[in-house]
């Protein structure tokens, strides 16, 4: 296993209908742990590289109705 982080900022906060969806992400294998930062409108996502690689990640935060508006450098 390969665990990555990667950051994301997003725009308007998510509601419940995104909320839950996000929260079915963790059945997807692969996922290992989601971080919401409200105050600075990010999302910290961690996930096995040997299973996922980041656009992927990317797409199930957009398919959950997330709005993406792009990735941080680490810091």
């Amino acid at each position: 296993m390969t665990a990555v982080e990667v950051c994301y900022r997003f725009g308007a906060a998510p509601g419940e209908r995104e909320m839950a969806a996000i929260d079915r992400i963790w059945e997807v294998y692969g996922i290992r742990r989601l971080q919401f930062n409200e105050q600075e409108h990010t999302l910290r996502v961690e996930y096995d590289a040997t299973r996922l690689d980041e656009a992927m990640v990317e797409g199930l935060l957009r398919h959950a109705g997330l709005e993406v508006v792009e990735r941080l450098t680490p810091a």
